[in-house]
């Protein structure tokens, strides 16, 4: 079961993935310097914290692609976003949408030169099965709908 895929509905993931940086830079500048770090509720990460996962997402879906696309039955390495988001006060959001941005545009160039037998190439993930890359590309889209609604609805909320 791939949760975040099924946020995509009908929508084009590359499409989702191209957008993504600009949306990034308009919520976090209309929520502003305070709002931003503050938590979207109790228990609930900040929109600044949220960024840089979107960020330090980025980087592991770069190494998953290109794993996938280097080594047969690649086995994906999952990581626990929880401790990884306990270092989030290191950077700023502006460093965070900096990196997301870069790094987004390099993996387009990647996902877009695939082919579609690298679409196809088998992988699995220890927590959720058997996939193909096309499957990876697919969360990664779904993963910034759900962040995106999350951040839509700070912004609301500060508003």
């Amino acid at each position: 079961m791939n949760p975040y895929a099924s946020y995509l509905g009908n929508q084009d993931p590359i499409r989702v993935l191209s957008e993504t940086a600009g949306r990034l830079r308009e919520i976090a500048a209309s929520l502003g310097k305070t709002k931003i770090n503050q938590p979207c509720g109790l228990g609930k990460w900040s929109p600044h914290q949220i960024i840089v996962h979107l960020a330090d997402g980025e980087v592991t879906f770069a190494f998953r692609y290109r794993q996938a696309l280097a080594n047969d039955n690649h086995v994906i390495q999952p990581f626990d976003q929880d401790r990884w988001a306990k270092s989030s006060a290191a950077y700023t959001t502006e460093q965070a949408l900096s990196v997301f941005a870069a790094l987004r545009e390099w993996n387009l160039a990647l996902l877009g030169s695939l082919t579609p037998e690298q679409l196809a190439r088998p992988v699995s993930h220890p927590e959720r099965g058997s996939m193909i890359v096309k499957t990876i590309i697919e969360t990664a889209a779904g993963h910034d709908i759900n962040h995106l609604r999350q951040l839509e609805a700070a912004r609301k909320a500060a508003a």
